[in-house]
This record gives C-alpha cells, sequence and structure tokens, in this order.
C-alpha cells in the first residue's frame, strides 16, 4: 500500500493537526484567518495584502490567527448533482451527494461555507445547531500519492 502525502487544497487557510473524521478542536485543527492591527477585522479566507475593510483607518498588519472551532448552523442544503464543466470530475466515477453548511463562526460573527463531515445529512442539521469544524479528506490522487485535505463541520456530540 502506497503512503499518500496529506495536502491542502489550499496551503495556509486551516491547520492540519490531527486532521481526520474524529478530529475536533482538541485536535488541533483549526482554520486560519488575519486580523488587522487598525480596525480588528477578521477575515476568511485570509487576506495577506491589505485590509478589505473600507471604513478601515490604514497603517496596520495582517496577522494570522485561528479562527473559532465551533459555530451553529446558519444555513445549509444538499449537492445531488455532478457539477457542470468548466469544474473538474471524473464523468466515470459514481457521484455522491454531499451537504454543505454555512457556519457563523462562534467568537468572529463571520459565516463560512464548507460541507459537513462524511455522513452528516440535511435531515441531521437544523437551523442554530452547534457545529465543529473538523479536518477532512477532499480527493485522494493514487497516480501522484497525494490526499487532499480540507475542512469539515459536524454536529457538536454527533457521531460523524
Amino acid at each position: 500500500m502506497r503512503t499518500h502525502t496529506r495536502t491542502p487544497v489550499v496551503s495556509g487557510w486551516f491547520t492540519d493537526a490531527g486532521a481526520g473524521a474524529n478530529a475536533g478542536p482538541e485536535s488541533g485543527f483549526r482554520l486560519l484567518g488575519t486580523r488587522c492591527s487598525a480596525c480588528a477585522a477578521v477575515f476568511f479566507p485570509r487576506e495577506d495584502a491589505y485590509c478589505r475593510n473600507p471604513r478601515c483607518p490604514g497603517g496596520g498588519e495582517l496577522a494570522e490567527v485561528p479562527l473559532s472551532p465551533r459555530g451553529r448552523v446558519w444555513s445549509y442544503t444538499d449537492g445531488r448533482y455532478r457539477p457542470p464543466a468548466p469544474y473538474v470530475s471524473d464523468p466515470d466515477a459514481p457521484w455522491e451527494p454531499y451537504t454543505l453548511v454555512a457556519v457563523e463562526l462562534e467568537a468572529e460573527g463571520m459565516m463560512v461555507l464548507g460541507q459537513a463531515a462524511p455522513g452528516v445529512t440535511v435531515a441531521e442539521l437544523a437551523v442554530g445547531m452547534e457545529v465543529e469544524v473538523v479536518g477532512g479528506v477532499l480527493n485522494e490522487d493514487e497516480d501522484a500519492g497525494t490526499t487532499w485535505t480540507t475542512w469539515r463541520f459536524k454536529p457538536v456530540g454527533g457521531q460523524s
């Protein structure tokens, strides 16, 4: 069996410490954002060039900050069809529906979109439900020996 290299889908957007289906806040998996020192605005996806806050007085530095490991479901839906071109997907692979969740992060009050952890369906979610960010796998490239990692959301106390 070939060993895969774990590679984030986007470098610098999350920590990958302890990633996996059962990883949670205690494992160190966190989304990473940036905070402006001039206006305290927090951004995700991270911003490394300039503050995007139009009311910022300017002159601040952008520093990496770990984001809240928990939040509340703001909205959710399921993806039941294969996306059309230009999205890349293998037409010969069976399509597996997935659950998409918009989560309001606890401390930041910002919305972050992500897939639910494997096995979590829309029937198990409710607006206002507490969820946590966990590590997940987006894709495995057998030829390259790469496991592409990402973030997922799972209900707090959930078994998924």
